[in-house]
């Protein structure tokens, strides 16, 4: 969800919003920091904090803001124990702002920042009990910040290398999910009128130039209409080095083309690290469906495993309650 643009919206449609946000967490919850439910004046909200009692105390909590009008924020820092009903163990501290007309100039810039496409950094601060935002530099947080947030939807690139029955179904499992897919076949007529906001059908010239143009964190997926195709858009992948290459097929087409590799040069370690059959182990159906469903779960497990090093522990935030 793209917090600022639906809360920009909500404030110029409705008058008025609340911001829901986790900004911290100890132990085991819900949702992870950063996860935010934008909520507006009749009660309504898009996002998700988790659900349970944490998240419709918080929706009361915001809806009683609201009805006082545009105030103070509030940091509530709350056990997820048995005087929530809930079995996390864990605590969270949420933060919770409300906004009207007069913070549409200083909510531009972000909504800005997230029609880019791509995550950024906020250095936050309270200031007559309200927080201010500024979009952060390359440098550290200045001296007057005194948190950092991160906003935007990080997006794993993926390139997905054919149109047939198994592309189409994985292009429709990717759709909720945060990945932007460049779908790609040279054959006329390959692709349906329609395609999910997250991906984009390209008409393939030249698939050595899709790869040596890829972002070097894309992930690859080559499920093509033709062998030889396959080898070529794979031997290409692997040289380049990525760390996700995923080729549907097989264990005896894997062993096919592993000769093939050999024979061209390829090091033995890039030839192991290709992903053939494609898919989280354990699961056999043919479906097209199926191999969409167990490959999205691998996707999800490959970009979980790489964001592992890149979590922060927020800073605390000054007057918790």
């Amino acid at each position: 969800m793209r917090v600022w643009r639906q809360l920009a919206e909500i404030v110029t449609r409705h008058g008025a919003a609340a911001l829901i946000g986790v900004h911290e967490v100890k132990g085991s919850a819900p949702r992870e920091v950063g996860a935010h439910m934008v909520v507006r004046p009749d009660g309504a909200f898009h996002g998700t904090i988790g659900g349970g009692q944490l998240e419709f105390l918080m929706l009361d909590l915001a809806r009683e803001m609201l009805g006082r009008g545009r105030g103070p924020a509030r940091i509530v820092d709350q056990a997820l124990g048995p005087d929530l009903g809930q079995c996390c163990g864990g605590r969270v501290k949420i933060l919770i702002e409300t906004f009207d007309g007069r913070d549409l100039d200083d909510i531009a810039p972000l909504v800005e920042a997230e029609g880019k496409g791509a995550s950024f950094d906020v250095e936050c601060r309270m200031e007559d009990g309200r927080v201010r935002r500024e979009l952060a530099s390359e440098a550290d947080a200045g001296p007057g910040a005194q948190w950092r947030e991160t906003h935007g939807e990080d997006r794993t690139p993926v390139l997905l290398f054919g149109a047939g029955h198994v592309g189409r179904a994985l292009v429709l499992a990717l759709a909720p999910l945060p990945f932007a897919v460049r779908w790609l076949d040279d054959r006329d007529g390959a692709f349906p009128s329609h395609v999910p906001a997250n991906a984009a059908a390209v008409r393939m010239r030249s698939p050595e130039a899709e790869i040596d143009e890829a972002r070097p964190d894309s992930f690859i997926l080559v499920m093509t209409h033709d062998h030889p195709l396959d080898l070529a858009i794979t031997a290409a992948a692997l040289r380049r080095g990525f760390s996700y290459v995923g080729l549907i097929g097989s264990s005896t087409k894997r062993a096919r083309f592993e000769k093939r590799f050999r024979e061209i040069g390829l090091s033995r370690e890039r030839i192991a690290s290709l992903i053939c059959p494609i898919g989280i182990p354990g699961i056999a159906d043919k479906d097209p469906a199926v191999i969409a469903a167990s490959t999205a779960a691998q996707l999800l497990q490959e970009r979980e495993r790489r964001q592992l090093d890149r979590n922060r522990s927020p800073l605390a935030l000054p007057g918790d309650t």
